[in-house]
């Protein structure tokens, strides 16, 4: 029988105020691991109870995993405001430091969704994780953040997910990112940027990508 999807709140203290957190704890068992999930853009109605985000964090958590989502600077009950990804890749971080302290000794995983994927990659490259999962990643949008877009060394266990009819981030931009870097990427056939009816399938997707890494 599945566990129930219980959710904890708490604002935490970020480099820009409070944080909005909620975490998502298996009671039942020691975590197999901690994971971090990040929402798509704040100016454009991005929060943490976006419908792919609590998709990724169900997903996470029915694996046995410790979830964090969070909402970044100036959203909810968030403070500060929007800060290009520089300050949101800060709020990530302590994200993280706190998530750690709650389950401390487990593997960090890594998530995110459009603007929250670019995010989770800068976040990648100044923290050890063992599994990256980037759900149609708009970090080639982001032009100050070209040594993102170009460089970095992502986790060995990195997934890509892109919908096919994806018209906000386009599926070539995360075809030619993976290319040199050898990271697979699960085009989702007939998905738009939300995965509208598709949440089922990027579900399955993850679910089964990280079955195999367990």
């Amino acid at each position: 029988m599945a566990q129930p999807f219980t959710t904890e709140k708490a604002l935490i203290d970020g480099p820009s105020g409070r944080i909005e957190v909620a975490a998502h704890i298996p009671s039942e068992h020691l975590p197999r691991a901690v994971a971090v999930v990040a929402h798509p853009h704040p100016l454009f109605a991005g929060t943490m109870d976006n419908k792919v985000v609590t998709t990724l964090a169900r997903s996470l958590f029915d694996l046995g995993v410790a979830t964090f989502r969070f909402n970044f600077r100036g959203v909810g009950q968030s403070e500060g405001v929007h800060d290009n990804g520089q300050g949101e890749t800060e709020d990530m971080l302590a994200v993280i430091t706190h998530a750690q302290s709650r389950v401390p000794e487990r593997p960090l995983w890594l998530a995110g969704f459009s603007f929250g994927a670019a995010v989770t990659l800068a976040v990648s490259e100044r923290v050890l994780s063992s599994e990256m999962v980037l759900v149609a990643p708009a970090f080639s949008r982001m032009a100050h953040w070209a040594n993102i877009a170009s460089g970095g060394a992502p986790p060995a266990g990195t997934l890509l997910i892109h919908g096919e009819r994806d018209e906000t981030v386009l599926l070539a931009e995360s075809m030619d990112w993976a290319r040199p870097r050898d990271i697979p990427v699960v085009v989702v056939p007939g998905a738009d940027h939300f995965f509208h009816l598709r949440l089922p399938v990027l579900k399955a997707i993850m679910s089964r990508h990280l079955r195999a890494e367990l």
